[in-house]
């Protein structure tokens, strides 16, 4: 019975991750958001479904998961035939993203999850809590960072050598919401230490989330707009893996 409970979350996941994508794309095809929000949404509410990847009897499914949401987004480009596809990149399409034509970014944010999902069910499948930390700060605190920088940001830090400019409040929120998912992560999640299998108290908790969250804003600091989604998810949980081992 256990392969139809693996279907079952499989259906259930699948249903969760279109109706995220589907419905601010029709917001903003009616007018009723901006693509600024639209994209928002997807990348705020599709990228929880991660969160059923440790679930799974067969660890494989979230891999399968990740696989085919990242073609279906690789093949959503502005020349696309499926109507579906390329009404999505006109729906959160980026002007950054015009020269390359398709979602660069939530590709790259597709590929990230890909990626870390797919190395942990390899090498550590019993470990998930690791990358879906990673993940939630590219979800959570990058999209947080994203919307308060937007809407108060005031002070700007100017990063020229990858022609973009980020503001201090942004960049505040996202270590402050990261410092939170990290913690969350460290003791919600039960990270253990991936050698001894020790739970990490609470004290080591605090100091390692300080520090996960610190690096991972200067990597989002220095990341440029439509690499961040690859670069922060992949090197905080390449980090906070790591430091466990401290």
């Amino acid at each position: 019975m256990d392969y139809l409970f693996d279907l079952l979350i499989v259906l259930i996941t699948y249903l969760y991750i279109f109706a995220t994508i589907l419905l601010p794309v029709q917001l903003k095809k009616r007018e009723k958001i901006s693509k600024f929000h639209a994209r928002k949404a997807v990348h705020l509410f599709a990228g929880l479904s991660v969160f059923s990847s440790p679930y799974f009897n067969w660890k494989w499914w979230p891999v399968i998961i990740a696989g085919t949401l990242t073609v279906l987004v690789l093949l959503s480009s502005k020349k696309s035939k499926i109507k579906q596809l390329k009404e999505l990149y006109d729906s959160i399409g980026e002007e950054a993203e015009e020269k390359v034509g398709y979602l660069q970014g939530p590709f790259h944010y597709c590929l990230s999850i890909l990626i870390l999902i797919m190395s942990f069910v390899i090498f550590a499948p019993n470990q998930l809590y690791f990358p879906i930390a990673g993940i939630m700060l590219m979800i959570i605190s990058d999209t947080l960072a994203s919307i308060i920088g937007k809407r108060f940001g005031k002070i700007k830090i100017k990063i020229p050598w990858i022609n973009s400019t980020r503001t201090l409040e942004g960049s505040l929120t996202f270590f402050v919401s990261g410092f939170i998912i990290c913690f969350i992560a460290f003791t919600v999640l039960g990270v253990t230490n991936p050698i001894t299998q020790v739970h990490i108290p609470i004290e080591s908790a605090l100091i390692l989330s300080l520090i996960t969250s610190a690096l991972a804003t200067i990597i989002e600091l220095f990341s440029p707009s439509t690499w961040d989604d690859l670069t922060v998810p992949i090197l905080t949980t390449l980090i906070i893996f790591l430091l466990t081992l401290i």
